[in-house]
């Protein structure tokens, strides 16, 4: 029997001295303990080096495929020739189905061969002669790295180094020229301050400064190509009556040339977007889509490197930006922040402050899905991000309706029928904002009412809540009653003396209800004078209602 194995230094083909001890598979690793224990079942017969890194590479992918390359058919085709009568072992079956068919060679795979295998890579120093361990050492390191990068597909079209160097150089560029322009608005504004508040754009500034210099050569100097004819005309007319200093020449140039560096750094910082654009399309498609190309930047020059941006969770991914804010919440135990460079998002700029911890939280979680794919998949499309924006667009949509359709049931209905109802654009005047005198509420106007009728029904009105005071008292009257009566009848029933007892036991029950109906009355007088007293408090100042109250308190007293 022969056995392939595969090393980082090249094939190597073992025949099997002793097939005997291959039966016994829980003690065939004790055969491989010592060099001179592994020699004796197996010997080394053939051994086919690798010529360079880019050799053991392709090998090796062709391996992982189950594919059989150029080399490994070379050397099957002269054991073939030789010994075709001999059993291959093989690590991999799909391998040695291709081989089988290939080159009909018999081959063989099952646990014992898996541990055959185990046995020869822990003697392989020992097996094959002539490889030193640092040599098989550097060739397993070297091969290792070269197969990762083929895994993740690793190209010079995806070095994300340039992007994070792009991104903050752009950074730089901004905070340089907002300092140049505010430095040159200042310095030419002592000379001809009213242009600085006709012409706001900065780069339009600058160009109109370089193309005439000092103020009075604006009367004669044609700014077409750079201002609108209304604005040209207000400059020129600002400029014959502006109220600012004469400077030297010396002055002006000095200005001047500020402006062609102001000019030139935004020329270099527009062709620096277009490239950071390219770039981040190329790099990492999906994440441009669903943020875009600053923001992307932003958070893979935070990360370091799209890998590493890549090993982050989506929670991380949302806060990324916002680490101080984080750890002052947590040490304070206050609420932690809901976004960070994620919040300059196109999407999460366009919800509204209530859904913006919501959008956040699901940007950040499709983000994450999209650097993945950039990071590790083959494919270079925006499908995916293409895709989950929509998806994350509808959802925006879907809150902001049910924020609007959140009314009352009155509401629902109003708008349901409002929409077949025709309203006029004419508005009408209400003329009742006009009057400044006081406004008489319910009580008194029911009360002005009430007083020009007769006096029976205005004691009926005012006593609506009374009645129904009365008529809850006379119902617990009538329960206290009713339970008095059947102690009664029980010891009327002991003593058997009904006939006498029961009309001395109606007299205290009536004597309850005329005493009750009496504080009926008083109560009812109080009521009506609080009622209307309240009303005529209004209408008095300070003075006048303090009187009123002592004496309302005497005759309250005196009820």
């Amino acid at each position: 029997m022969l056995v392939l194995f595969e090393t980082a230094a090249g094939y190597a083909i073992f025949k099997v001295l002793n097939e005997k001890k291959l039966q016994e598979v829980d003690s065939l690793w004790k055969e491989f303990e010592t060099p001179e224990k592994a020699n004796k079942i197996v010997k080394l017969k053939h051994f086919e080096k690798f010529q360079d890194t880019t050799e053991a590479l392709a090998a090796s992918t062709a391996l992982v495929e189950g594919k059989l390359s150029k080399n490994l058919k070379k050397v099957l085709k002269k054991i073939a020739a030789k010994e075709a009568h001999e059993q291959l072992a093989v690590a991999d079956a799909k391998l040695g189905g291709v081989i089988k068919d290939k080159l009909n060679l018999s081959c063989i795979h099952s646990p014992t061969i898996t541990e055959l295998m185990r046995g020869i890579r822990s003697q392989i120093e020992g097996l094959i002669t002539g490889l030193p361990s640092r040599e098989m050492a550097a060739m397993c390191l070297g091969l290792a790295h070269s197969l990762s990068r083929y895994k993740l597909k690793f190209s010079a079209d995806k070095v994300d180094t340039m992007i994070v160097q792009a991104i903050s150089l752009l950074d730089d560029l901004d905070k340089e020229l907002n300092n140049y322009i505010m430095r040159c608005r200042e310095w030419y504004g002592w000379h001809f301050p009213e242009l600085g508040k006709i012409i706001t754009d900065n780069l339009t500034y600058c160009k109109c400064l370089r193309k005439v210099g000092d103020r009075q050569n604006f009367a004669a100097s044609d700014l077409s190509e750079i201002l609108s004819e209304e604005v040209e005309a207000e400059v020129k007319a600002a400029a014959e009556i502006s109220m600012g200093t004469e400077v030297s020449e010396e002055d002006i140039n000095n200005i001047l040339h500020l402006c062609n560096q102001v000019i030139e750094i935004s020329e270099y910082r527009n062709q620096l977007y277009e490239y950071l654009q390219n770039r981040m399309m190329a790099i990492a498609p999906n994440v441009t889509v669903m943020v875009g190309e600053l923001v992307g930047a932003r958070l893979i020059s935070h990360a370091g490197s799209l890998l590493n941006l890549a090993k982050h969770a989506a929670s991380t991914v949302q806060i990324l930006g916002a680490e101080k804010a984080l750890f002052r919440a947590l040490k304070t135990r206050r609420d932690t922040p809901k976004y960070g460079l994620i919040y300059h998002a196109s999407l999460v700029g366009q919800s509204t402050p209530k859904n913006k911890g919501k959008i956040s939280r699901m940007l950040a979680a499709k983000t994450a899905l999209a650097i993945r794919y950039d990071a590790f998949g083959e494919d270079s499309s925006a499908e995916m991000g293409i895709e989950n924006r929509a998806k994350l667009e509808a959802r925006l949509r879907h809150l902001e309706e049910r924020g609007i359709r959140k009314i009352s049931g009155t509401g629902k209905a109003l708008a349901k029928t409002e929409k077949y109802l025709h309203k006029s654009e004419i508005k009408t005047y209400d003329p009742s904002g006009d009057s400044t005198l006081p406004t008489l509420s319910k009580k008194r106007k029911f009360q002005e009412a009430s007083e020009e009728q007769d006096d029976e029904p205005k004691v009926e009105v005012k006593a609506k809540k009374a009645k129904i005071v009365e008529v809850k008292e006379e119902e617990e009257e009538v329960e206290i009653d009713s339970a008095k009566k059947k102690k009664k009848k029980d010891k009327k029933e002991k003593k058997k003396k009904i006939k006498e007892e029961t009309p001395s036991e109606e007299e205290p029950s009536t004597s309850i209800v005329i005493e009750s109906q009496k504080k009926r009355r008083k109560r009812k007088k109080r009521k009506k004078l609080w009622t209307c007293d309240v009303e005529q408090l209004k209408g008095f100042d300070n003075l006048n209602r303090f009187s009123f109250q002592f004496s309302l308190a005497h005759a309250i007293d005196g009820l």
